[in-house]
């Protein structure tokens, strides 16, 4: 069994994942499943209001969405972007050893809340990787987090706002939104 595989047989069996993503180390669990998540924050120590983003691994793996913003998104994915479409969090990262995984993840990244991102699989905090059920080393990652672009009102106004600076420059957004 590959890499792919494995991961996919964690989260479907509600395990928790450490895993490399383009730009920075993440935790990933089902979307669905309750207990995983609650797994996942206390692992984690993130507080239980906050949300975390959906990750597909495959833009023709993405819910529906409305024609514009569907469009836009999928001009600019799999790269280091999360896309925030009213409450959806939405991000399609490009990572060789999971291509393939047909399973959408929630995800947040692998520090404890507040801590500095993980860049190489030893920066994972060790309680972390020993809470998980399966962990991935991909090797030392960019360690710039996604940036994080909020498309709510692009399909009505064709606006768009950076929430948070990271991977992507402003620049190369402006250039295809």
């Amino acid at each position: 069994m590959g890499v792919a595989e494995d991961f996919e047989r964690c989260i479907a069996g509600g395990g928790i994942a450490v895993f490399p993503a383009d730009t920075v180390y993440g935790l990933a669990c089902a979307p669905g499943d309750a207990a995983a998540i609650a797994r996942m924050y206390a692992l984690k120590g993130r507080a239980p209001e906050k949300r975390s983003a959906t990750m597909w691994f495959s833009a023709d793996a993405l819910p529906a969405l409305p024609a514009r913003t569907a469009a836009a998104i999928r001009s600019l994915v799999p790269g280091p972007l999360t896309f925030v479409v009213g409450e959806l969090g939405i991000r399609v990262p490009d990572v060789p050893l999971l291509r393939g995984v047909g399973v959408a993840v929630l995800q947040t990244s692998a520090n404890h809340a507040g801590g500095p991102d993980a860049r190489r699989l030893a920066d994972v905090p060790a309680d972390i990787r020993a809470g998980a059920d399966l962990v991935i080393d991909g090797g030392e990652l960019p360690g710039t987090p996604s940036t994080v672009v909020d498309l709510t009102r692009y399909e009505d106004h064709g606006e768009w706002v950076v929430l948070r600076e990271g991977a992507v420059a402003h620049a190369a957004l402006e250039a295809v939104l």
